[in-house]
């Protein structure tokens, strides 16, 4: 099987030596091939845009490799449901996702992997519930100080997007020319979340 190795450190003072080595082991003890490494360097989880993120989606779009794999899911977005929204991407192209730290793992055919993405997919879910509660919070703090609120709204061309998409354009190039969100863009075309993953059945215990 090929794989394909992501590293990422907030700073440029930092050091991704630990994660690299750690990955490569992995992918050694497995019988893999690691086909390729990216590496963002001094590239914070919560940038819309890394170099070396968006190459490794761009090969995943062209099946240059099997299996994504990152030291800890926080290596991988900013938040849960940044994470899952690349995990999905990924998946779209039949690419395995797993945190090695963390023992996540996507293959399909394993049951407590699904169970793990149900799981996280919960904790997405949770995640967004407190942004919205945060924000109603700003927002009626603010209406009580009189301050004006909102924004235009954002112009969102679907249709352009699953054009795009069926002109083989890699999930990162579509968002980055509509200016929108990878997960946006793999929501629209796709057409689904993870968190509406049918459930399987229970996970028998040990």
């Amino acid at each position: 099987m090929k794989s394909a190795i992501y590293a990422r450190v907030s700073t440029a003072d930092q050091d991704c030596g630990m994660q690299l080595r750690e990955l490569r082991e992995y992918a050694q003890r497995r019988g893999w091939t690691v086909a390729g490494e990216y590496v963002d360097t001094g590239w914070s989880g919560a940038k819309a845009s890394r170099p070396q993120f968006d190459r490794l989606m761009q090969d995943a779009s062209k099946r240059s490799f099997d299996a994504a794999l990152v030291y800890k899911l926080d290596r991988f977005g900013r938040s849960v449901r940044n994470c899952l929204d690349g995990i999905e991407a990924l998946r779209a192209h039949g690419v395995r996702f797993l945190a090695v730290s963390q023992n996540i793992d996507t293959d399909e055919h394993n049951p407590t992997s699904r169970l793990m993405l149900h799981i996280l997919a919960a904790v997405a879910e949770f995640e967004r519930e407190l942004i919205r509660e945060r924000v109603c919070a700003g927002v009626k703090n603010a209406r009580q100080k009189g301050k004006r609120l909102g924004r235009p709204k954002a112009v969102f061309d679907r249709q352009r997007a699953v054009e795009l998409r069926q002109q083989g354009r890699s999930f990162p190039e579509i968002a980055r020319e509509l200016g929108i969100g990878l997960g946006t863009v793999v929501r629209a075309i796709n057409g689904q979340r993870l968190s509406k993953i049918p459930p399987q059945q229970a996970v028998p215990s040990a």
